[in-house]
């Protein structure tokens, strides 16, 4: 049986790898990424990688932004939206928590949201709410709430729609935020099922709403949900993770991710944070260990974060 400490080590790096995985082959078409066993942080000399300049072993906004909410969510003891959302603008502005403090990779959704928020908006009304704010910006970051929470499931499905909002105002990605939430939740409880049982405790969150449950209901029977196809759509993004989980140990799922195509840092992140979960960080290949870039900047969060939770009065998940 896994510690708990060894699943969190797994979540957080797992999600660090799979972004810094995926970096090299976004926006290529699934028939252009080489085949599984040439997947790596250098990708085959004959392939026309995205960002050419970038360093491999680099994760890009996803992991970024996931280290910016879990700094803020150490710094705070709670979720403080206007922390979090500074700690994004001083992101996109100085590169805070970018690898070597260098931005490459900005979503249109968030750059329009972190506008706001220098104009003043409030942080819980910055996100964009019309159709085009469904993209996966907020999921791609929102681990660290599953890490770090405590509570119950209903307040961490709430803290998930929060730090959606900030960036992603529409109900869409803020369900499937707290879905990915729960699922998570119930991977480091090691639920054998671990999905069915965050959709049915979202479920009955949502019993009493108007505007959740039926968004709940349009990504649960989206056509996403049986052919995924590694986009950046949020629903699209939640579901190429789901598949890219039954493929096999974390090194297989992230370079099952990453065989999507398209939104490849942001499809191998989010289902390398699942994946370091329930495998744990042992799983993941030494060699990506060791290549990541500015990783003890990661391993100082986490040892804050192991920290934290063995300061606490009571049991994880009690």
């Amino acid at each position: 049986m896994l510690t708990f400490e060894n699943r969190v080590r797994g979540g957080l790096l797992g999600l660090l790898i799979g972004d810094a995985l995926g970096v090299p082959y976004e926006f290529h078409d699934p028939h252009e990424i080489p085949a599984a066993e040439a997947i790596e942080f250098d990708p085959p000399p004959d392939f026309a990688r995205s960002y050419p300049h970038v360093p491999p072993g680099t994760w890009s906004d996803d992991g970024a932004q996931a280290l910016c909410l879990l700094a803020s969510l150490l710094h705070c003891h709670s979720f403080d939206p206007r922390d979090f959302a500074n700690r994004l603008v001083k992101w996109r502005e100085h590169g805070y928590m970018a690898v070597g403090g260098r931005i490459f990779d900005v979503g249109n959704q968030t750059d329009l949201a972190l506008r706001r928020l220098r104009q003043g908006v409030p942080p819980l009304e910055a996100g964009g709410t019309d159709e085009f704010a469904q993209g996966n910006g907020s999921l791609m970051r929102t681990l660290p709430l599953a890490l770090w929470h405590r509570g119950p499931d209903a307040e961490l499905a709430r803290l998930a729609h929060d730090q959606s909002k900030i960036t992603h105002g529409h109900v869409v990605p803020q369900v499937c935020c707290a879905l990915y939430c729960l699922w998570a939740r119930r991977i480091i409880e090691e639920r054998r099922q671990a999905w069915d049982d965050a959709v049915l405790s979202l479920r009955q969150i949502y019993a009493g709403t108007s505007e959740y449950r039926p968004a709940l209901d349009e990504v649960l029977n989206s056509n996403h949900s049986s052919n995924p196809g590694g986009s950046g759509y949020v629903v699209d993004s939640l579901f190429s993770a789901q598949q890219a989980l039954d493929a096999g140990p974390y090194e297989r799922v992230v370079k099952a991710a990453v065989g999507f195509g398209r939104d490849t840092d942001t499809t191998a992140c989010i289902a390398g944070g699942l994946a370091g979960i329930r495998d744990g960080i042992d799983a993941i290949p030494i060699r990506w260990r060791l290549a990541l870039r500015d990783r003890n900047e990661a391993e100082q969060l986490l040892t804050r974060l192991l920290d934290w939770h063995k300061s606490q009065p009571s049991a994880f998940l009690k």
